[in-house]
């Protein structure tokens, strides 16, 4: 995870089938007409998800509570049209408050990527403004904000593709349709490597620099000093440590847990439904599906671990690995070299074991164009609400489980605690009434 974390800061670099078919009539753009997106939080994600939709769609506006990085934002998307004037034009607006930008008709997606903290209520008032969203993973804070913003596109009948980016490379989706099709067996248990929850906040105060609406960054976090862990000032090449800390993130649990929670139940056909219990068992946390299958959390691993009674399945980002009944069939775990990598070991497993699958998943070779492609056609892209809300109810879960130290059951048709176990104010958070001084 290291490795990959900084090969995507260095990439950074130059910047510093599917159902439920929405309806056509909803603000539908023709398959070949540029799309126009505005973006909230200007941060080191946001500029990566800056350079992949640049190309594709008009930016029309950039908006971040630090003016250094906002500014930023705007500069670099007016050199890039002014260098590409046959990708857009230049003449983007910076915003310091995401409602102005949103109430810009000219505006059809919105591209989210601020703190946790912040998701929901961005989410909710661009779908209400009729704008499709792209938001970064986890898609919610807590478990009440995932069932709202579920609610709410379906509501607005809106497109939503939650980060879970990983559903849109083919080591992932082939393992999962390996381990969908049945061929390694009966599925046993799910091992799935991320790091734990988020704690408290006990961070000194610092003295601020000027340029940050810091009252405006908490939001509807509780107050508290300033501390540039969580708000980095400037252009800043690191992911901020922010989701460390309970007020604002969901910890290791909701960044890389969101990946490889997604991934074990797209594995595990539970997009639609999810965990009935949470519980540790032997100290580790575990999640207990209605069939008897459990998803447990390592610290240690390959990522997503399948085990089946025939096999199993192994994969990461750019790696991959299959034993069936003793014997590696395909297996790429390092550097690559001139004999194999991992494309070639996927392509490998998918050749002899998937020519004649019954069971085919939705391949999406870009998790960007997938979403612009899912606004054109008003259908629903891979890593939709309903995924990416599942997925994150699984995150707050665990991490409700080591905050409160009980077996909690849960209802993943009525979205419930049941059994007796759990609070409903374990669902959600209470809020700060608070307002810009900006």
């Amino acid at each position: 995870m290291t490795t990959t974390r900084r090969t995507f800061i260095r990439n950074l670099a130059p910047l510093v089938a599917v159902p439920c078919i929405l309806p056509s009539c909803i603000r539908s753009k023709a398959p070949n007409s540029r799309l126009t997106m505005g973006f909230v939080g200007m941060g080191i994600q946001s500029r990566y998800l800056l350079s992949k939709f640049a190309p594709e769609v008009q930016v029309l506006a950039v908006c971040d509570v630090d003016t250094t990085r906002r500014t930023n934002a705007q500069q670099w998307v007016d050199k890039y049209y002014t260098d590409h004037p046959d990708k857009g034009t230049a003449g983007c607006k910076a915003y310091t408050d995401y409602r102005e930008l949103m109430e810009r008709d000219d505006i059809d997606t919105v591209c989210i990527a601020t703190p946790d903290h912040w998701h929901t209520s961005v989410i909710e008032l661009a779908l209400k403004k009729g704008k499709d969203v792209y938001c970064e993973k986890p898609l919610t804070h807590n478990i009440q904000e995932a069932i709202d913003v579920m609610d709410a596109v379906k509501k607005h009948r809106r497109v939503l593709q939650t980060g879970s980016m990983q559903r849109s490379a083919k080591e992932f989706r082939v393992a999962c349709e390996l381990v969908r099709n049945g061929c390694i067996g009966k599925i046993d248990h799910v091992d799935a490597n991320f790091s734990g929850p988020p704690i408290p906040c006990d961070l000194p105060e610092e003295e601020m620099e000027p340029g940050l609406d810091w009252n405006f960054w908490l939001g509807p976090a509780p107050m508290r000093p300033y501390n540039s862990i969580l708000s980095p000032r400037g252009i800043h090449g690191h992911f901020p440590n922010w989701r460390n800390y309970r007020e604002y993130g969901t910890g290791g649990v909701g960044d890389w847990g969101a990946h490889h929670l997604d991934i074990a139940q797209w594995g595990l056909g539970a997009d639609d439904s999810g965990p009935v219990e949470v519980k540790f068992v032997n100290g580790e946390a575990t999640l207990l599906y209605a069939d008897g299958v459990t998803v447990i959390r390592k610290d240690q691993g390959f990522g997503v671990h399948f085990f089946g009674s025939d096999g199993e399945v192994m994969v990461n980002r750019g790696t991959f690995k299959m034993v069936l009944k003793g014997e590696t069939v395909a297996a790429y775990t390092g550097q690559a070299t001139p004999d194999t990598n991992c494309a070639a070991e996927v392509q490998k497993a998918e050749d002899r074991f998937l020519k004649d699958a019954k069971i085919r998943l939705y391949d999406s070779p870009s998790h960007y164009l997938d979403f612009l492609n899912a606004v054109k056609s008003r259908t629903k892209p891979i890593a939709n609400e309903q995924v990416g809300g599942r997925t994150v109810i699984s995150c707050h879960l665990i991490n409700q489980l080591y905050y409160h130290n009980e077996t909690l059951k849960w209802n993943p048709a009525k979205l419930c605690f049941t059994g007796g176990t759990g609070s409903p104010d374990w669902m959600t958070r209470e809020s700060r009434d608070w307002k810009t001084t900006g």
